[in-house]
């Protein structure tokens, strides 16, 4: 993995062997709303409701706004995910580590999203490894949580596959399509992934 900084939003660039997360830009805007538009009815069961407004520049600039300021305060980091062809970007699906908490806590959540005409080629899978030693080897935490629906097995298969373990499951845990969803927890300790490091995994 390749990692580089932005000076203008302290935002990392993480670079892996097919796919690129950084952070969102404003030139990226038509890419963001044109794929969010087209997945809308693969994305809404499995993400809180959102409607065409949501879609705006307006509403873009401001979600990119407030990216910046909390990659500023190292509490949360949004990423596009992109593949690489013919020397251009395309933007597949999007990566959030958000809520990260220090002193005895030191944890982050993490959150992603996949277009769904890029769904089942194993990128999230790639880009979730990007993430995880960003959260343990630069900013230093200490756990990752994430959490997804029952039913949804992609989800977990991409967080098996980077070293996560089942550790419980939440009753009503968050509003999913307007209502409130039952999830499975996932998590990853420093611990198990420095093992699994040492052991070539």
């Amino acid at each position: 993995m390749m990692l580089t900084w932005f000076a203008r939003d302290e935002s990392p660039v993480l670079i892996g062997p097919r796919v690129t997360l950084r952070a969102p830009r404003l030139a990226d805007y038509t890419q963001w709303r044109d794929l969010r538009r087209l997945s809308r009815d693969f994305l809404k069961p499995f993400e809180p409701r959102w409607s065409e407004s949501d879609l705006g520049p307006r509403v873009f600039s401001a979600r990119l706004k407030r990216g910046r300021e909390e990659a500023r305060s190292g509490t949360d980091y949004s990423f596009f995910l992109f593949i690489r062809e013919g020397g251009a970007e395309q933007l597949v699906g999007g990566i959030t580590l958000s809520n990260v908490r220090r002193r005895a806590a030191q944890f982050v959540n993490l959150g992603y999203w996949m277009g769904q005409p890029y769904a089942g080629q194993g990128l999230m899978t790639e880009a979730v490894g990007l993430a995880v030693p960003f959260c343990f080897d630069t900013l230093g935490l200490h756990r990752i949580h994430a959490a997804f629906l029952p039913d949804n097995m992609a989800s977990r298969r991409v967080l098996e596959k980077n070293g996560f373990r089942e550790e419980g499951f939440a009753e009503h845990y968050l509003q999913i399509d307007g209502k409130w969803a039952d999830h499975v927890l996932f998590g990853l300790t420093r611990e198990r992934y420095e093992a699994g490091r040492r052991h070539g995994r």
